[in-house]
């Protein structure tokens, strides 16, 4: 194109000089590259006009402009979603204090491991066992072993090696088995209540109610239930526009902690579905206390001394633990999102995730005829 433009000028100034013969061959050569200059100017206006998407009378063209407008915007949003790894809140600063943080978390983890372990080969084993109240005590024993299995092997290895890092695979994954634990633990726990209600209540019943069918298509519903509640929070998080911050201030990827830095409107659905989860685990929350009402009313009515003891030592361990896990997991996701890293919610999230798993191992083995 230069060079046709250059061409032209040249001869329109060997023309101009065969009108002009006054004119020396220098003033050609000033003209001819007078000529040259405006033939590059009108090449740089035409390129401009293409690239701000101008006709060359100066308007300009909306489709073009819109086209544009997405390009720019794909690429921005092509530069948020390039996080491929976050910074984990790390527990201790010191040397030291890591190694005590991974001694403590691995004693925790291999007795909660070992004892949930005994309990469902008890069960599976002692056929005297295969009633409805021990198959759902066996399906939490594999929930406790799925909740110490989330996120502490993770936090113990960043103590041992002093990093913070997990990748976006594992940071997703965790926020893949979270709610679905514990979804799957309420349900089951709701289950459970409403089995020792008809037990204490109405046992001329219990047989018909609680049969092998209807327990599996409970059990089944729970584990169905949570699975595509997980599902539509992960692909929600998948959605998700992270604004290049990378730092969760919690030793896992908990849902909350990650909205706090999302670039897209996305997160508005995602919290949505976090309060219709927490007013779902209300609902089985009192529908839990109402059942164990009814049979600490009927206990006290009907039965003995012996039948008391009974009832309070199966129904007890299992409020408790119904108790610290709603009140805490409820708070840990109702509490307003905070910018700055809070102590109370790495305590609140240790007591959800960590702490229930040990305690009722414990307490659900003193159900166990030859673990007890």
């Amino acid at each position: 194109m230069r060079k046709k433009l250059s061409t032209a000028a040249r001869k329109e100034a060997q023309l101009e000089g065969a009108a002009l013969p006054g004119r020396n061959s220098a003033q050609q050569r000033e003209l001819g590259a007078q000529d040259e200059q405006n033939g590059l100017e009108i090449l740089a206006s035409n390129r401009y006009s293409l690239l701000t998407n101008q006709t060359p009378d100066g308007e300009s063209d909306p489709s073009a402009l819109v086209a544009a407008g997405h390009n720019v915007l794909r690429k921005k949003m092509s530069n948020l979603t390039t996080i491929t790894e976050f910074l984990l809140l790390g527990f201790p600063e010191m040397r030291e204090l890591q190694i005590l943080h991974f001694v403590v978390f691995l004693v925790v983890y291999l007795a909660a491991l070992v004892g949930n372990l005994l309990i469902i080969t008890a069960i599976a084993l002692d056929r005297h066992l295969h009633t409805p109240m021990y198959f759902f005590l066996m399906n939490l024993s594999i929930i406790d072993i799925g909740s110490i299995s989330f996120a502490i092997p993770k936090s113990m290895a960043n103590s041992l090696m002093n990093t913070r890092s997990i990748s976006y695979a594992g940071c997703i994954a965790q926020v893949f088995f979270l709610p679905l634990l514990m979804g799957t633990d309420i349900f089951l726990l709701t289950v459970m209540a409403y089995d020792h209600y008809v037990a204490f209540c109405q046992p001329l019943h219990y047989e018909r109610v609680m049969n092998k069918g209807a327990c599996v298509q409970m059990a089944a519903g729970a584990w169905a239930s949570s699975v595509l509640n997980s599902a539509l929070h992960n692909g929600n998080m998948l959605a998700i526009s992270f604004c290049r911050v990378n730092k969760v201030d919690q030793f896992f990827c908990e849902i909350p902690q990650l909205l706090k830095f999302t670039c897209s409107d996305s997160y508005v659905i995602e919290t949505g579905l976090i309060v219709c989860n927490v007013g779902l685990l209300l609902i089985c929350f009192f529908f839990i206390i109402v059942s164990y009402v009814q049979i600490i009313i009927t206990v006290l009515r009907n039965t003995s001394e012996q039948g008391r003891h009974k009832a309070f030592s199966t129904c007890l361990p299992h409020l408790t633990v119904v108790s610290l896990f709603t009140s805490t997991g409820g708070f840990a996701y109702l509490k307003p999102i905070s910018s700055s890293t809070s102590r109370l919610d790495l305590v609140v999230a240790v007591l959800y995730t960590v702490v229930p798993p040990g305690p009722r191992f414990v307490l659900d083995s003193g159900q166990l005829p030859w673990l007890g």
